[in-house]
C-alpha cells in the first residue's frame, strides 16, 4: 500500500490473509508479521514500530523471543565453564525461587516493576534482604551476559535492598573450650577445630576429600574452583587439626569425604547437631559461621600478617576481611589496660629523671685567662 516516504508500508503475500509490515531501521529494511488478517491492526503496529524507532526504544524482533530461561541457562553455563564455586548456589536460586516467578517469561517482560513485585513476594515469605539481593544479583548478571553477547539490547534497572549490618558474633576462647568439650562425635569436633583454627567456610570443609589432606606434609589443600572465591589455597595443619583429621581419614580411600558420621555417611548438613552442641555449651545463639570470624580475628591478634591471614581464610578483598576482623569488648578493655600501663611507665620514668642527682660539671679554663 502506498504511504508517504519514510513511513514504511504494509502488505500481504499472495494467497495469504495475514498482513505484514515493512519499515527501516538505520537504513536496513525490516519485515515483520502483524499476526493478524485485519488491516487496521497492521497499520497500528506499524505506527508503533515507527514511534519506537524515533524515540530509540525499538527492540529487534529476535530480542523479543529470548526467554529468561535461556538467559539464566547461559549464566549457569558461564559459571560452569569458569569453574566457579557459585554455580551450586546459582542453580539453587533458580530452582527454588526464580524459576517460579520468571521461568517461561520473555526477557522483555522483566521490568523494574516486575522485579519490585518479586521483592514484595519474597518479603511476604520473610526472606532476608541479603537473600533477595543475591537472587537479583544472579538474575542481573544473566541479563548483563546476554547484553554483552548481543542477545538483548537493554537491561532493566534492578532494585537493591539495604542489608542488615554484618553480624558481630564470634567465639571466645572459653566458649571454644566448652564447645570442644561437648563435641562428642569425631567429625563434629574436627569440623569445629579446623574452622576455628583457619576460618574455613562450612562448604569448603564439608566438600573436603581425603586426597586433599596430606598427612605426610601436614597440609590441607583446597582446590581452585571449589572455593567461593574460585582460588585454591594450602594451609599447614596445627597439631590439634592434624590429630583430628588423621583420625577422620583413617581407613578411607582418596575419593571419600573427610567428614563422615559413625555410619560412614557423608556429613552434608548438621543443623540439629550444631543446635544441640551450642545449647549444651551454653551459647545457643552461636552460628557455625562465627567460627570463621573468630579464626580471622585470632590470627591477627596472634601476630600473623594480614596478607597471610587473608590467604589462609580465603578472603580476596580487604573490605570483607576487615568486617571479619572484629574488635570485641575484651579487645577494647585490653587496649585501655595497655594505655594505662604505658601512661604509668612514662610517669615513673619522668619521676626517676627528676630525682636523679645532677652530674658533676667540669670546667676547663684557659690558663692565660685565669685570675687569682
Amino acid at each position: 500500500m502506498n504511504r508517504p516516504r519514510g513511513t514504511g508500508s504494509i502488505f500481504q503475500f499472495k494467497n495469504c490473509a495475514i498482513w505484514y509490515l515493512k519499515y527501516y531501521k538505520n537504513g536496513v529494511a525490516v519485515r515483520e508479521s502483524s499476526h493478524s488478517d485485519k488491516q487496521k491492526v497492521a497499520e497500528k503496529l506499524l505506527a508503533k514500530r515507527l514511534a519506537e524507532i524515533s524515540t530509540d526504544t525499538y527492540i529487534e524482533p529476535r530480542d523479543r523471543k529470548v526467554t529468561v530461561d535461556e538467559l539464566y541457562a547461559a549464566l549457569l553455563n558461564d559459571y560452569q565453564n569458569n569453574e566457579l564455586a557459585s554455580l551450586e548456589g546459582a542453580e539453587q536460586r533458580w530452582r527454588t525461587r526464580l524459576a517460579g516467578q520468571f521461568g517461561g517469561l520473555k526477557a522483555l517482560a522483566v521490568t523494574t516493576d516486575s522485579l519490585n513485585r518479586y521483592v514484595a513476594l519474597c518479603r511476604e515469605q520473610e526472606l532476608s534482604n541479603g537473600t533477595i539481593n543475591r537472587d537479583l544479583a544472579a538474575l542481573r548478571r544473566a541479563f548483563n551476559l546476554a547484553l554483552k553477547a548481543g542477545k538483548i539490547q537493554k537491561v532493566p534497572s534492578f532494585p537493591h535492598l539495604k542489608e542488615a549490618a554484618p553480624r558481630q558474633g564470634f567465639v571466645g576462647e572459653r566458649e571454644y573450650q566448652r564447645l570442644t568439650e561437648n563435641a562428642s562425635e569425631l567429625w563434629l569436633r574436627a569440623l569445629l577445630t579446623t574452622a576455628y583454627s583457619f576460618g574455613f567456610r562450612k562448604g569448603e570443609l564439608l566438600n573436603l576429600l581425603v586426597k586433599q589432606v596430606d598427612l605426610m606434609n601436614r597440609t590441607i589443600r583446597l582446590n581452585a574452583g571449589e572455593t567461593k572465591s574460585g582460588d585454591g589455597r594450602v594451609v599447614v595443619m596445627t597439631s590439634d587439626v592434624y590429630t583430628l583429621l588423621q583420625a577422620c581419614v583413617a581407613g578411607k580411600s582418596a575419593e571419600d569425604y573427610v567428614f563422615t558420621r559413625a555410619n560412614g555417611k557423608r556429613v552434608a548438613g548438621f543443623r540439629k547437631a550444631w543446635a544441640s552442641l551450642t545449647r549444651t555449651a551454653g551459647c545457643p545463639d552461636l552460628l557455625f559461621h562465627d567460627l570463621r570470624r573468630s579464626g580471622v580475628r585470632n590470627m591477627i591478634r596472634r601476630g600473623i600478617p594480614e596478607v597471610v591471614a587473608m590467604r589462609i581464610s580465603g578472603h580476596k578483598t580487604r573490605a570483607v576481611f576487615d568486617r571479619y576482623n572484629i574488635v570485641s569488648e575484651s579487645d577494647l578493655a585490653d587496649a585501655a589496660r595497655r594505655i594505662e600501663a604505658g601512661k604509668r611507665a612514662e610517669v615513673g620514668q619522668n619521676l626517676d629523671n627528676l630525682h636523679k642527682k645532677p652530674a658533676a660539671v667540669t670546667l676547663s679554663l684557659n690558663p692565660s685567662t685565669a685570675t687569682n
